[in-house]
């Protein structure tokens, strides 16, 4: 092989190295940046494919209704105390803030937050549905398939 072909060959495979390695730090950017939806029973009881559940002090978005009579204010600060719920068990979310105005008990939301411990997420924002009729896509989703769950669990209980 002549030098000048030596030559061409060290800068394509310089090129190509530094191009999988600037894609292998952006794939790796994104994923940690990736905010991933759960609703409180696939917060306690993992996901439905395959079971993940999120580890403590994951960034993830909480979805369900607010549980009644669960709404703890501070007086001392904007810190409220509330949980979430969908069919199953409830989910502890922390914020620290001004709550939108349509927030109230018996309400549907999306948290974003941090895990902090298995069943509470301190959240960093907290979105309230802005109808009566209307829940975000992802969280009717997740209702849907967690009841069929429910529902296939407690036939097998009964021996169906």
């Amino acid at each position: 092989m002549t030098p000048r072909r030596q030559k061409r060959l060290v800068i394509v495979l310089a090129l190509v190295l530094g191009l999988g390695a600037t894609v292998g730090l952006v794939l790796y950017a994104l994923n940690q940046n990736m905010n991933l939806f759960y609703t409180p029973s696939e917060l306690i009881n993992g996901k439905t494919d395959g079971g993940a559940k999120p580890e403590v002090g994951q960034r993830l978005r909480i979805g369900g209704m607010v549980v009644k009579g669960s709404v703890k204010r501070d007086p001392q600060s904007l810190r409220i105390t509330f949980k979430v719920a969908d069919i199953g068990p409830s989910v502890t979310v922390i914020y620290d803030g001004i709550l939108p105005d349509l927030f109230r008990e018996g309400q549907g939301i999306v948290a974003q937050g941090v895990l902090i411990n298995p069943t509470t997420v301190k959240a960093s924002e907290v979105l309230a549905k802005h109808d009566e009729n209307y829940m975000p896509p992802e969280v009717a989703d997740a209702m849907k398939i967690n009841h069929k769950r429910l529902q296939y669990t407690e036939e097998q209980l009964q021996g169906k």
